[in-house]
């Protein structure tokens, strides 16, 4: 009887409290019932020691997500400490896999320097039932965050900018990686000049068939460059560094840069020269390649003439003056038109080491070439390309990497032999993975080494012709000189 009497008190208090509220509400005027709200939040502040801060998924006018509401997204997925008792599955474009958060109306205890936090995913319940692709103005989920308020300057300082950091280091270690290509034949509905593909290269510095002291220098090297944000920025440099890869075909230079991809967990973008119509297009293509990535010219000298567009540009037009044969204007205007790209060296220069080149953070340029001596000095100098890596013939510990990635041999009685061959000859990494491949299945390893040491013969057997071809070449054209003389 007296709960039932309780209960009956209560319901009278708030049917009064709500019948009040609404008189207030409805007859009052604003700017009246805006003081009065201030007060009463003044007054509850004073009793209520908390602070709590919100953060939208959409603000203004609902285009994109909020950045700090993916990066609050990321940082509690990443929080194994933190264990809500509802999860919700998302499928999240350009992701790994499914992707893990927070369900809406729950609530978890986080820590920060010793300092308690309170984070809460919230979603506000929408008045009408209108069809829409994205959240309407009435349905809206935000996260909370509160914590004392004695812990202000802690939170809104070193916490926040802490979060964001580490929701964004979160996005990139999950999202799938791509493989871009400058599109050449770009319609008004691409939105974008590169087109992509999932980067699915599966090469590493452990299968990668190279002496290991030399493969120890190139990742110390990376790992400085991707931490080095503060010093370029000390130094007064833009966050890029260049590498220029270059030996014989069939050495490895691909597969170095896969390598490299995987291991800083970068982007690849495959720049194509000769699809490139002018300076102004290739600047456009940099301004759309995104921080983190690797910029790839592979076979630069082959690319594009660019150390001899001047030079045959002056030859022609001496030519044409010393025999008076001047080309027709349509003649001319077809010439121009076939011509494919009008990329100078200049604008490459430009985008990889001049203004343009800070245009974005934390690029790696990769130049791949099988002649070096041919390439102009200025394009591969120290500063553009900062590290000349030569890709080289097969060595004895290159080939162990290979022998343990084919084989899963890590020694074996004609590795002697093979040694000393290996120092005599001249194979790529290529031809030997190539003989040390089973042919059939079950072969034994015995008959792998067997089919590389034949091969290696063989190298070893074309090389001494050449050179005795080469001898008596040079005696013969000797004794015609002799002849002569």
């Amino acid at each position: 009887m007296a709960m039932m009497k309780l209960w009956t008190q209560i319901g009278s208090i708030t049917a009064t409290i709500m019948f009040i509220w609404a008189i207030f509400q409805h007859y009052f005027p604003y700017q009246f019932r805006s003081s009065i709200i201030r007060f009463f939040d003044k007054f509850l502040s004073s009793l209520y020691p908390y602070i709590t801060v919100t953060f939208p998924e959409y603000t203004g006018e609902l285009i994109g997500r909020s950045e700090a509401f993916i990066a609050i997204q990321n940082y509690l997925r990443s929080r194994t400490s933190i264990r809500p008792n509802r999860l919700r599955a998302e499928a999240v474009q350009d992701a790994k896999s499914l992707l893990l958060t927070m369900d809406d109306n729950q609530e978890v205890v986080d820590k920060f320097h010793g300092v308690t936090i309170w984070w809460a995913s919230c979603k506000t319940t929408p008045t009408n039932h209108t069809i829409s692709i994205r959240p309407t103005f009435d349905e809206k989920r935000f996260y909370s965050l509160t914590f004392h308020r004695r812990n202000r300057d802690i939170i809104l300082g070193s916490f926040i900018n802490h979060i964001m950091e580490q929701g964004k280091a979160v996005e990139v270690r999950n999202r799938q990686r791509k493989l871009y290509m400058n599109n050449p034949d770009k319609e008004w509905w691409h939105r974008s000049n590169w087109i992509h593909v999932p980067f699915e290269h599966p090469a590493n510095f452990r299968t990668l068939a190279m002496d290991s002291k030399k493969k120890q220098e190139i990742i110390n090297d990376l790992v400085k460059f991707k931490n080095g944000k503060e010093y370029y920025e000390k130094v007064g440099k833009a966050w890029k560094r260049g590498y220029l890869l270059y030996g014989p075909p069939g050495t490895g230079k691909s597969t170095m840069i896969a390598s490299m991809a995987n291991f800083m967990e970068y982007d690849v973008y495959d720049l194509e020269l000769t699809c490139v119509k002018d300076n102004t297009e290739l600047k456009k293509l940099l301004i759309e390649i995104s921080n983190k990535s690797i910029i790839v010219v592979e076979d630069i000298d082959c690319s594009l003439d660019l150390t001899g567009q001047r030079k045959k540009k002056k030859k022609t037009e001496e030519e044409e003056e010393e025999t008076g044969e001047k080309m027709k204007e349509p003649v001319k205007k077809d010439v121009e038109d076939k011509k494919q790209s009008k990329v100078t060296l200049s604008g490459l220069l430009n985008v990889i080491d001049g203004i343009w080149s800070a245009c974005g953070g934390e690029r790696l340029i990769v130049f791949t070439t099988n002649h070096k001596e041919e390439l102009e000095e200025a394009l591969i100098r120290r500063g553009r390309m900062d590290r000349h890596i030569e890709m080289s013939y097969c060595g004895f510990e290159a080939f162990r990497v290979l022998a343990t990635n084919y084989l899963d041999v890590a020694w074996d009685d004609s590795y002697d032999k093979i040694k000393e061959m290996l120092e005599e000859t001249e194979m790529t990494p290529a031809d030997v993975a190539e003989n040390l491949m089973p042919k059939y299945e079950g072969e034994k390893t015995e008959e792998c080494f067997k089919r590389l040491i034949g091969a290696l013969e063989s190298v070893k057997e074309e090389r001494v012709n050449r050179m005795i071809e080469a001898i008596a070449s040079g005696e013969e054209e000797l004794e015609k000189a002799k002849a002569k003389g």
